[in-house]
């Protein structure tokens, strides 16, 4: 018999709904995170090392560090003094043997290090063990991202997870991205991009997408937001940056190392940069590849256990960093109170001190990231950088902390009162040739003497001295570049012996011409924060595009108007004190062209194609690399990092239902209490006729309103297209 209509309206009436999707975020682990303080700690509150076998500090790689660098250091400031005190020495030449020794043991002690790295990467390294066939312990692999290209960073974590499906211990590990982005296409763009992954991939797929309201403490406080939150359903994160990329192998090794040594708290690794065309990245690039090991291997050594962090490409025993690495605030404002920027090394020194072991495996390869593409994109990171390094300076006395530890400290605030230091001693050093040019000698001191106070100096010991400086600090790159020439396969992957000395020698020369620049930015920078100017959170540009010609004049017309006048200024002094300066002078004169070439594609192209600057990873592509990149085409031809994010919205149902979706519960609000941006935000929505009125109205801060508000997203939908508006 035949069915009406009618008796099949029931029967699509009772159809069961489509499955709702997955959730964005598995069900919440809550764990504490209690904020530490780094004034008050006790012995017994850390714990006792759980291994069988001690650990033992290397008291004897250190001894030989800072040892020698102390040894180096006193016969560079006794050479120095012989050769300030040919006479009477005066006041300006004491202050210059007081920098030139600053900065003399600041080399020094890069070069001992170095020197040790290079001894221990003469020993040929043992094979590693093969990975186990099961983990007794999950870890997450957490992205943190802030207004980043999601083509960049969903290509590199799908990556990431094809390769540890391919070990064979994939269901050990989740995936989450930690969004913290405040630029409102940038969050959409984030939430397609996941949702088209998911689609990709098996049902039941561990991959998560969780953004923050607000992001309150920054990178800092997006970890531990997760943390708090889920960080109690895994034993370990693996904490990555936008930019990293790690090979399969290397991620489950390192949950490996975290398995077996029950004292770890933070296994660091040494990311190599990769990916780089710009003649300056591409520069940054050879020196890491090329100089890093050597350095990596000698800091490994001597830290020991009592290592550092570096804030990604790392694994964290998650219940460790709970209990130990609150983040306190520093009390006053900005920029050295308040937040703490640098809160890796802080983590380190707290989680160090509550009894975990915290080291790098300097020899464990497959871990990458890249670099910033010019000398303004460095520039701009290195400001951030340096106000948290600072900030250390009222952390370093804390209570409890190990001594490597607070060397960890003193190390990355010297590394920027070193360019100020440099610039005093170059401006002293004008004075005392100014002084001996031009200030008559003063006859009649206040201590009796036959013979009048005027400085001078012994050119010959000092000629002699500037070349021991040259080569202390040379020396860790050749030791870089003879360890890599000895290892023929990267030897020859790289280009060949002689390429790989012509690289070293351009990349020597970039770099020296390129220091004074620095040396006057991080000069200001030190000067701007202790005058109290805070530095913001811009998101690091990672692409390989040039910056415009007016905007390197606008950054640099001061550095070369500086190397102007202290050109012209030495010249008319003393041709000798001219020569003395040339590199400093040469190196800011040239900063403005030398800033857009060294940015520039094509300039690193063409060296790339005459083979110089090569790294291995160019010519043998590493697998992950080659599947990341392409996977990033892919995504780019998506265009979601293109397209306005409401108005996606707008035009997908599906979109926005699982946008609302992800969305988490409105905070309560205080009656009176009054946002000016949601007010304007649901006036101008309420007076829109047509969705182009709504998108050229609405500021970025109203649209983070809109995105955050389901009523204002259900308005917003309710809007005429352009074309309906029009008739």
């Amino acid at each position: 018999m035949a069915l009406s209509v009618d008796a099949l309206r029931p029967i699509e009436i009772a159809r069961l709904p489509a499955a709702s999707p997955a959730p964005a975020m598995p069900p919440e682990s809550r764990l504490e995170m209690p904020v530490q303080s780094l004034s008050r700690w006790s012995a017994q509150d850390g714990r006792r090392l759980a291994a069988s076998d001690p650990y033992r500090a290397p008291w004897l790689a250190r001894l030989f560090v800072f040892g020698g660098a102390a040894a180096l250091t006193a016969y560079g400031a006794r050479e120095m003094y012989e050769v300030v005190s040919v006479s009477r020495t005066t006041v300006l030449q004491y202050v210059l043997l007081l920098l030139f020794t600053l900065n003399f043991s600041w080399i020094a002690l890069a070069f001992t290090s170095g020197l040790l790295g290079f001894l221990v990467l003469l020993r040929k390294p043992r094979p590693l063990p093969p990975l186990p066939d099961d983990l007794r312990t999950r870890t997450a692999v957490v992205m943190p991202v802030y207004n980043e290209s999601t083509a960049r960073t969903f290509a590199a974590l799908e990556a990431m997870r094809e390769e540890i499906e391919a070990t064979g211990l994939g269901d050990h590990f989740d995936y989450v991205v930690l969004s913290d982005s405040t630029d409102p296409d940038a969050w959409i763009a984030e939430e397609r991009a996941f949702l088209a992954w998911r689609d990709k991939l098996e049902p039941g797929a561990r991959v998560y997408y969780r953004h923050r309201p607000k992001n309150h403490h920054r990178k800092a406080g997006n970890i531990a937001d997760f943390v708090t939150r889920w960080g109690g359903a895994y034993d370990h994160m693996l904490v990555l940056d936008a930019d990293s990329l790690m090979t399969g192998e290397t991620i489950a090794r390192l949950a490996v190392a975290m398995e077996n040594d029950p004292d770890a708290g933070i296994i660091q690794t040494l990311p190599l940069i990769i990916n780089r065309n710009t003649l300056f990245a591409r520069s940054q690039q050879f020196a890491a590849r090329v100089y890093g090991p050597v350095i990596a291997a000698g800091l490994s050594t001597w830290m020991g256990r009592d290592g550092n962090y570096w804030g990604h490409n790392a694994i964290i025993r998650t219940r460790a960093f709970a209990a130990h690495c609150g983040m306190p605030d520093l009390a006053g404002r900005p920029p050295l109170g308040g937040h703490i920027l640098s809160h890796d090394f802080v983590e380190a020194a707290l989680i160090r001190r509550a009894g975990w072991t915290v080291y790098m495996l300097h020899d464990l390869s497959g871990s990458y990231e890249e670099s910033p593409p010019s000398l303004i994109d460095l520039a701009a990171r290195d400001r951030r950088w340096c106000q948290g390094n600072l900030q250390h300076s009222r952390i370093i006395g804390s209570r409890g902390f190990k001594l490597a530890t607070r060397q960890h400290f003193a190390t990355g605030i010297m590394s920027y009162l070193a360019s100020p230091f440099w610039l005093f001693q170059l401006i002293v050093g004008i004075a005392l040739v100014l002084q001996t040019t031009y200030i008559r000698p003063e006859y009649f001191s206040s201590e009796f003497s036959l013979f009048p106070v005027w400085p001078r100096f012994d050119p010959e010991r000092a000629l002699a001295l500037f070349g021991i400086t040259m080569a202390v600090l040379l020396a860790p790159k050749l030791f870089g570049l003879v360890v890599f020439l000895l290892d023929a396969g990267s030897r020859r992957k790289a280009g060949g012996a002689p390429r790989l000395v012509v690289s070293a020698f351009l990349e020597i020369i970039l770099s020296a011409l390129i220091a004074p620049i620095l040396m006057v930015i991080q000069s200001g920078a030190v000067f701007q924060i202790l005058l109290g100017r805070d530095t913001g959170w811009q998101p690091q540009r990672r692409d390989d595009g040039s910056i415009p010609m007016r905007d390197i004049v606008r950054r640099h017309r001061w550095h070369a108007f500086l190397g102007l006048v202290a050109g012209l200024s030495a010249f008319m002094i003393a041709t000798s004190l001219f020569l003395w300066m040339s590199p400093t002078i040469i190196g800011l004169l040239l900063a403005i062209p030398l800033s857009w070439l060294s940015g520039r594609l094509a300039a690193g192209l063409a060296l790339k194609r005459l083979g110089l600057l090569l790294i291995p990873e160019e010519t043998a592509t590493p697998p992950i690399v080659s599947r990341a990149n392409a996977l990033q085409a892919e995504n780019a031809r998506l265009g979601f990092d293109d397209e306005d994010g409401l108005l996606a919205l707008y035009k997908d149902p599906e979109l926005r239902e699982a946008h609302e979706e992800m969305l988490p519960p409105p905070p309560p609000r205080r009656r009176g209490d009054i946002e000016p941006e949601r007010v304007m935000a649901q006036a101008k929505v309420m007076d829109a006729e047509s969705i182009h009125d709504a998108l050229s109205w609405l500021k970025p801060e109203e649209r983070m309103v809109v995105l955050h508000d389901r009523a204002l997203l259900d308005q917003l939908t309710r809007l005429k297209p352009v074309a309906e508006a029009a008739e």
